[in-house]
């Protein structure tokens, strides 16, 4: 299965504990999951405790300090 899913509408999203995986900001799902619940993941500037919640293009995720934006990949 993809790390990627699709909306209904086809927009791409990967949920934000997956995200914080593939982008090594974390070591594990399990680090992934402790970190959000603590309330230091912003998600466009607001806190986000809900490690399932869906990112889309354009969203902005910041963790300890650094700003990261989630870019959709292009359709090959």
């Amino acid at each position: 299965m993809s790390e990627e899913e699709n909306t209904n509408d086809g927009e791409e999203t990967i949920q934000l504990d997956q995200f914080l995986k593939l982008a090594d900001l974390v070591g594990s799902g399990g680090e992934a999951k402790h970190v959000i619940r603590s309330g230091v993941v912003m998600v466009n500037g607001k806190e986000e405790t809900r490690r399932g919640r869906k990112l889309k293009h354009g969203d902005v995720v910041t963790f300890s300090g650094e700003e990261y934006v989630i870019e959709a990949t292009p359709d090959e």
